[in-house]
């Protein structure tokens, strides 16, 4: 398991206190010589270092205040607004100041002193609301909760003293507080954390947990909590803030206190046990964030990114509730031993509703970073007069060799290279055209993408990069060498970042290829660079065994030959086909802080544009489809559905309402999942290419076998395999993937020669002013 870059505090949607109780005790915290200058450097790197280069400002800092407490308390339930005024009165003039001048932590450590005991306090009161039994009473409409009070001063025991949760109400709870201002008194935070308390015991009640253990369920998760605001100490406030502080340069900015940067020098090693993802902490979640190719997590195609994690369980062991725990203690519960099974409860990322719930086991294995090979297989694509065979080549990744791994050159292992050995294997069986498949491809190796570019063009520069200086350094693809020249297709989506986002912009800047995809890739077009603390502070002030933690900082950006920065707007595709990814927040531009989309002056090459008479016919045949065909149908529901979903921003408190929506949305998923198998049924038939060294292993393995699984592999490397059925889910049926390939067989049908499909005048001399609007498909 890989530990997200930065670790953030794990709150759940917490809430404030009466702003007249005394409270508990203000925690006090001591301040090192070393994080003094730890912070004043990262003030300096960050004015200096960073591409923006640029000197905050004195409004900046008061906005740093205000963005830390939102960071504390994610959904603004925990502290008053009056709070909010007395840290700005307090320490909005003097910040700036301290930071640069003293590396003064007083402004975080008072901060969170404030914010731990107001949340303390308001667990008691929790806590103090969830004292047992419960009982449901009135039809099931109201969860009594008996509490016993205190004996009359003659020792009369007093009467029994009900809270009640009302369930037959019609109130709603708003989810979603981060742009709403912080409560103004207890009174109004206690109506807020009635309603949170009710939406928790609403959830476990709709995923068949008795009364009694929902009840401790929600008491289990409030201590665990307070433990873990007990557990917080200087080091984990000092990055929280300074990692609050960078995130308002760019997203990927970020501050590693010494105990992060040791979990993050693990992430950076080729092999890892665990069950490969990278996992981040949001509002009280553990959320995956990518999934490593070739761990158990991809290989499993049951997780996804922005799945939040509720639960772990060991084995046949009872799961562990992880909602508000620490993201370091889920990762250790997650990790374990090579072999061993461990039990996820995820809340999928479209889930229509918080309460859904689904359970993946996994076994652990050792992930190599670099171990899922690019694939290919052949599709058999119906045309208007025959089929027509179109190669796929899926790049998870663009892996390739580390020298500090890989010392055995045959253990060596190149996306390029694999690329080429599928390229000459799709070309001598006679594809017509080649489908490069980047959706979920989230970069990798720089080298790797200039490499693999240069498989399908003669030479020229594939991107450039620009530090902030303003110095720019083109990296050109050098090998006159082509390994593919006929008609190519690269998909792309919301997924599709970084490295392969060069890929898709360069081979479409050279006119090379048509791009079909989301309605924009992701928008990654920045390079970070991870500056080490020690290397900065003499070392006098700190022992030698002693450990210090880095900034990583962005440093330089991205620029595709014709000038256009990747950043924020991706790639824009030639066509972009309906998808529920876009109405995802899972791209660069929906994170708080991008950086700017911008131009440079572009490079010296040949650059050409698909033929805008070309793209508007297949426009037109791909929309006669999707008015047609019923696959097109099917995807417009699902869209429509969620998108409805995405838009609520409350969700009922009224139990039966509840009960009544989740019989509903179950209904529409089982509707979707019968849908979807019967038009798997008629999906393209398709046979594996397999690469020379992935075929003697499934030789070999197929001839250790009692023929559980018949394997014929052909000379061409072709793969035709029989195996059981996948018992999870619906059967898989890629829309995206079969219109694409009906797209490609449109363009073959205009002219098999790809120089037919471009303009004749080059784009050289063209100035870079604004990306294309793609022809969208809807």
């Amino acid at each position: 398991m890989i530990l997200r870059l930065s670790i953030f505090l794990a709150i759940l949607t917490a809430g404030s206190v009466r702003a007249d109780s005394e409270g508990p005790p203000i925690r006090t915290f001591t301040e090192t010589k070393v994080m003094s200058d730890e912070t004043r450097l990262v003030v300096q790197l960050l004015e200096t270092v960073h591409y923006n280069n640029e000197q905050m400002e004195q409004k900046a800092f008061r906005t740093l205040l205000t963005d830390y407490m939102a960071q504390l308390d994610t959904h603004r339930l925990f502290f008053l607004d009056s709070d909010r005024s007395f840290f700005l009165n307090t320490y909005g003039k003097s910040l700036g100041n301290d930071l640069r001048e003293k590396g003064s932590l007083e402004a975080p450590f008072h901060i969170y002193a404030t914010y731990h005991a107001r949340a303390t306090e308001r667990i008691d009161w929790i806590l103090e609301q969830l004292e047992g039994p419960f009982e449901f009473a009135s039809e099931n409409s109201h969860l009594v909760v008996r509490t016993s009070g205190e004996a009359d001063e003659d020792g009369t025991p007093p009467a029994v003293l009900p809270t009640e949760f009302d369930f037959d109400v019609d109130e709603d709870y708003v989810f979603d507080r981060s742009e709403v201002d912080w409560p103004t008194d207890g009174s109004q935070a206690d109506d807020l954390w009635r309603r949170r308390i009710k939406f928790e015991l609403i959830e476990n009640l709709l995923n068949d947990k008795p009364v009694e253990e929902s009840r401790e369920i929600v008491h289990q998760r409030y201590e665990r909590l307070a433990k873990n605001l007990d557990e917080i100490g200087e080091s984990e406030i000092q990055e929280l803030f300074l990692s609050t502080l960078a995130r308002m340069y760019d997203p990927h900015s970020t501050f590693f206190s010494a105990d992060t940067l040791e979990d993050f020098s693990i992430s950076m090693r080729l092999s890892l046990v665990g069950i490969g993802a990278l996992l981040a902490h949001e509002d009280g979640y553990c959320v995956i964030k990518e999934l490593i190719p070739g761990g158990p997590a991809s290989l499993s195609k049951q997780l996804n990114p922005n799945d939040r994690i509720v639960e772990v369980a060991q084995g046949s062991k009872e799961p562990i509730d992880v909602i508000g725990m620490n993201l370091r203690k889920v990762v250790n519960l997650i990790r374990g031993d090579k072999g061993t099974e461990v039990r996820l409860t995820v809340l999928p990322a479209d889930a229509a509703d918080s309460s859904v719930r689904k359970t993946i086991a996994l076994q652990r294995d050792v992930v190599q970073l670099n171990a899922s090979r690019a694939s290919a297989e052949i599709i058999e694509v119906p045309g208007p007069d025959k089929t027509v065979a179109i190669g796929v080549i899926d790049v998870p990744s663009f892996y390739g060799p580390v020298e500090e791994v890989d010392l055995s050159e045959k253990d060596r292992k190149s996306a390029t290279q694999d690329v080429e050995e599928l390229l000459v294997k799709l070309t001598q069986a006679g594809v017509a055209g080649v489908v490069l498949d980047l959706r979920t491809n989230g970069g990798g190796l720089l080298s790797e993408a200039v490499d693999m570019t240069g498989l399908f063009i003669r030479q020229g520069p594939v991107v450039q990069v620009r530090d902030s200086n303003g110095q720019i350094y083109v990296k050109p693809d050098l090998d006159p060498k082509i390994a593919y020249d006929g008609p190519l297709m690269v998909l792309t989506s919301r997924f599709s970042a970084s490295a392969s986002e060069i890929v898709a912009g360069a081979l479409q800047n050279y006119g090379r290829a048509l791009i079909i995809g989301n309605s924009s890739t992701h928008g990654k077009g920045t390079v970070q660079a991870v500056l080490e603390m020690k290397a900065f502070i003499p070392r006098q002030f700190f022992a030698d065994s002693q450990k210090t933690g880095a900034a990583k900082l962005t440093v330089q950006k991205f620029y595709l030959p014709n000038g256009f920065s990747t950043q924020n707007k991706g790639v824009i595709p030639d066509l972009s086909l309906p998808s529920i990814d876009d109405y995802l927040p899972i791209g660069e531009s929906d994170l708080p802080n991008a950086m700017a989309w911008d131009t440079i002056r572009p490079a010296r090459f040949n650059g050409f544009n698909v033929r805008p008479e070309l793209l508007n016919d297949l426009k037109t045949h791909s929309l006669g489809r999707q008015n047609s065909l019923e696959e097109f149908q099917f995807l417009h529901r699902r869209i429509d559905w969620f998108r409805e979903k995405q838009e609520e921003k409350a969700i009922s408190l009224n139990l039966e309402t509840r009960r009544t929506q989740k019989v509903i949305d179950e209904a529409f998923r089982e509707e979707m999942d019968a849908e979807q198998a019967k038009l798997a049924a008629h999906n393209f038939t398709s046979s594996e290419v397999l690469l020379n060294s992935v075929m003697k292993d499934k030789v070999s393995e197929a001839s250790g076998t009692d023929a559980q699984e018949e394997v014929t592999v052909a000379a061409n490397g072709t793969e035709e395999a029989t195996a059981a059925e996948d018992d999870e889910g619906p059967p898989a049926f890629d829309i995206h993937l079969r219109e694409s390939l009906r797209i490609l067989v449109d363009a073959l049908d205009e002219s098999r020669n790809p120089d037919d499909w471009i303009e004749t005048e080059t784009l050289t001399a063209h100035s870079a002013t604004a990306p294309k609007s793609p022809a969208t498909l809807r």
